[in-house]
């Protein structure tokens, strides 16, 4: 474990080394949705979270070359099993000035663990934090956890006393539509940019922060971002010069912006999989034409449902080819993924007219599912041919496709986990299947605060255990076998039906040089406006 401290500590070092070329300039990027909220505990989003990652810090950030690198912690070491100890960055103010001290810390540690916070599976993580003097402070784990700095991106820090002073020691319920937060709509951190203006769902506008304590390569003196929720509006605005940055771009478009004069689209493989799952939790389905039971609660269904989707058919016509078709939760790029597991079934659609069968359902049944028009590549397209599939087999999908705000709104812990079956998309934080595993798979509603985005409420108790372990082990070989156990059992279990890895879809200007990071978050220290 003292090598992993050597290792961070070092690629600090030369993490740092950059210089920011001179010029003043100003920066337009567009995105096919607003950033939810600008508190940075309300909600766990990628988007929403990469945009605050340009005002707020963590303890640990990750570098161009995706290393995770010193932020507000110059240094940490794993002082005993159950703690680690960071030290903290001096000199490193808020945007409104105050000091960045340990109280921080442990305030925004409090913080994450109030009703609103949509950060429960970071909170789970920690089970304390003791301030040792203003610069140092311990966070005290319920486990051993020898990867907890790589896990900390995401939990950012804020000022206790701003936050005081505006009543705003509770995280933002986003889902519960909170408006009256202060930290809902303004922001105090202590990042490279701070935030100028806020127009929800019209623009927000982000200015340099001349008192940042590090050296970054940006030269973008003000960064205006608007929402754009029309692929075709958003592709206009790229090519005409509008924004210099627009994503996702639609992959039918990607010729387009190759024939187009001054922009083109910069693609690649994303480390995020896009997945169905259904409500496995309830003795019977709000939105179905079927009471008294639940048909999501025999796997026979499930796998059903798994053998009537074609997912070479949507790689084919709804993503252009451009997806990874996937048989695990977790993507290539993924500690703990196996080449070998990442199989699925084949297309049967005779077989699982069959399993619905057996299952007492040969007429099909009708359903609701829930999918989002405004937050992956395609993704109401998506949710458009799985529904024309599942019909093959006698199920009647009512698609309920709305904007992520919504959606969101209806399908998290915050609502109850109001769905019955669902499209999701989840990139792993922390790059290590952990993260997945104890998110998505695990049983929810325990002390342990495991499943806070297993939507449905797949749960097998051996999982939980397996989490936990997976979570401590520091033995790489063991820990491996592990994971793949788990894996193998929510395979065995059509827990969720994974569908593919989505391809990074971006169209940027030839005036700007970006970079593009495989969870697609944006990081604006890194734009270069030539």
């Amino acid at each position: 474990m003292r090598q992993l401290t050597r290792t961070l500590t070092a690629a600090l070092i030369g993490g740092t080394m950059l210089a920011a070329p001179a010029g003043a300039e100003e920066f337009k990027f567009a995105f096919q949705g607003d950033a939810q909220t600008m508190d940075p505990h309300g909600l766990f989003e990628t988007f929403t979270l990469g945009f605050q990652r340009n005002v707020y810090e963590g303890l640990v950030i990750r570098n161009d070359k995706m290393e995770t690198v010193g932020a507000l912690a110059e240094s940490w070491e794993n002082t005993e099993p159950n703690v680690w100890r960071f030290n903290l960055r001096k000199g490193v103010t808020f945007h409104n000035g105050n000091d960045m001290k340990a109280d921080d810390v442990a305030f925004s540690v409090d913080r994450i663990n109030t009703e609103g916070s949509d950060m429960k599976v970071v909170a789970a993580l920690i089970k304390e934090a003791k301030v040792i003097d203003d610069y140092t402070v311990e966070l005290h784990t319920p486990a051993p956890n020898p990867i907890l700095p790589l896990q900390l991106e995401i939990f950012y820090i804020m000022d206790k006393q701003w936050a005081e002073e505006h009543g705003a020691e509770s995280a933002t319920n986003v889902a519960g539509g909170d408006e009256g937060n202060h930290a809902n709509l303004n922001a105090n951190g202590t990042g490279p940019f701070k935030l100028a203006s806020r127009q929800s769902g019209v623009k927000t506008v982000l200015e340099k922060n001349e008192d940042y304590w590090g050296d970054i390569p940006t030269n973008v003196t003000s960064a205006i971002f608007t929402p754009i929720d029309q692929d075709a509006t958003r592709v206009a605005a790229l090519i005409s010069g509008d924004v210099h940055m627009a994503w996702p771009i639609p992959v039918q478009d990607w010729k387009r912006l190759e024939s187009a004069d001054g922009v083109k689209p910069l693609t690649g493989p994303e480390a995020r999989t896009i997945f169905l799952g259904f409500n496995q939790d309830d003795e019977e389905l709000s939105t179905s034409n079927i009471k008294g039971k639940n048909p999501f609660a025999d796997i026979r269904v499930r796998e059903a449902f798994f053998k009537a989707i074609d997912i070479e058919a949507i790689k084919k016509k709804i993503m252009r080819g451009a997806a990874t078709p996937a048989g695990l939760m977790i993507a290539p790029q993924i500690n703990g993924f196996t080449e070998s597991m990442n199989d699925r079934p084949a297309l049967d659609v005779d077989g699982a007219k069959k399993l619905m069968a057996d299952a007492g359902y040969a007429d099909g049944f009708e359903v609701t599912m829930d999918c989002p028009n405004d937050r992956y590549v395609n993704d109401e397209k998506i949710c458009q041919a799985a529904a024309s599939m599942l019909a093959k087999i006698g199920v009647e999908v009512n698609l309920l496709a709305q904007t992520k705000s919504k959606y969101f709104g209806k399908v998290l812990e915050q609502n109850d986990y109001d769905t019955d079956f669902f499209l999701l998309g989840w990139t792993p934080s922390t790059f290590d299947s952990h993260n997945v595993i104890s998110s998505l798979i695990a049983c929810r509603g325990g002390e342990d605060k495991l499943g806070s985005f297993n939507l449905g409420g797949y749960c097998n108790d051996k999982i939980n255990g397996l989490t936990a372990s997976i979570q401590s082990e520091t033995d790489q070989e063991k820990r491996q076998a592990m994971i793949d156990e788990v894996f193998q059992i929510h395979k065995d279990d059509y827990g969720h039906i994974p569908l593919h890895q989505q391809p990074l879809s971006w169209g940027v200007s030839d005036a700007v040089d970006v970079v593009q990071r495989p969870d697609n978050a944006f990081d604006l220290r890194y734009v270069v406006v030539k």
